[in-house]
Parts: structure tokens; C-alpha cells; sequence
């Protein structure tokens, strides 16, 4: 049904009228032009298309935009304050947490919701709340000590 949705995007308040049940992957990327949201399965496996939604990770790719109404949506581009990279981004660059690219905003964002959730997690805290974020390039060491590191700096909270 088309109707107007609002919601809080990367802590602005966004209105889009549009049919409430399209994906919020395609709402993000195609009316609010924010492609750092990334569409690789489609079906909610490969953790490419994650954000967050009021603290928790979510797989926008099977995220009807009706859900997000009234809510705090955050996207890979909201991250980032005043010019200055957050925590989790500035550790993926320090480790070379990435290569192709591709997975990185669905991993970081995974792993901010994590650290919101666990301040200071264990590797095997890591490794089981990443475990659904796919890389295909196989940087997933790099990713943990990313983490960890910017746990460290971000000292047990998971600043906005």
C-alpha cells in the first residue's frame, strides 16, 4: 500500500511515500540515493545489505519499509561525524579489514550493533555475532582484530 513512512535516518527525521512494502535496501539506495548499502543475496544470508535499526543489526534486503516506521535507522553513511571516521571504520583501515570492499559497510554496521550489544566482547564473541557477514575475500582475521581494536579505543561503548 502506497503511504508516506517516517522514520530517523543517520539522525535526521526522512518521510518517504512509497509502497510499505518495498525493501528498505531499495528505499535506501534508489529514493534516498545512499548506496552504501550493498545488495548481494537478496535473501538475508550474506549480511551485505545490513543496518541498523533502533540499536540492532538488520538485513534491509527483508526489511519491509513498514517496519522501519517511527524508528532510528542507521546506514554506513551515518556513521561517520563531522569528517571524522568512527572507531569501527578507522580499525577496518588500520587492519586492512577489507579488500574488494564489498561486505565492509554490512560488517561494520554489524559490528557496531555488537558492540552496543557486548562492550567489551571475547574473539569467541566476535566470531558467533559476525558469523552471518560474509566476505568473500576471506579478510576475516583482519576483521576480528578490527573489532577488538576499536573496542579498545571506543572503550567499551559504542558511540554514535
Amino acid at each position: 500500500m502506497i503511504r508516506p513512512i517516517e522514520f530517523k535516518l543517520n539522525g535526521k527525521r526522512v518521510r518517504v511515500e512509497t509502497d510499505d512494502e518495498r525493501w528498505l535496501l531499495w528505499v535506501l539506495r534508489t529514493d534516498l540515493s545512499l548506496t552504501g548499502t550493498k545488495y548481494g543475496c537478496g535473501e538475508g544470508l550474506c549480511g551485505a545489505c545490513t543496518v541498523v535499526i533502533n540499536g540492532k543489526a538488520v538485513r534491509s534486503c527483508q526489511t519491509p519499509l513498514k517496519e522501519v516506521g517511527g524508528k532510528e535507522v542507521l546506514t554506513i553513511e551515518g556513521l561517520a561525524k563531522n569528517g571524522k571516521l568512527h572507531p569501527l571504520q578507522k580499525a577496518f583501515v588500520d587492519h586492512s579489514a577489507f579488500q574488494c570492499g564489498f561486505c565492509t559497510s554490512g560488517m561494520i554496521l554489524n559490528a557496531y550493533a555488537l558492540l552496543k550489544e557486548k562492550r567489551t566482547p571475547s574473539e569467541a564473541d566476535i566470531l558467533n555475532g559476525m558469523n552471518d557477514n560474509l566476505c568473500r575475500c576471506g579478510s576475516h582475521v583482519r576483521i576480528v582484530k578490527a573489532i577488538q581494536t576499536a573496542s579498545k579505543e571506543m572503550k567499551g561503548g559504542a558511540r554514535k
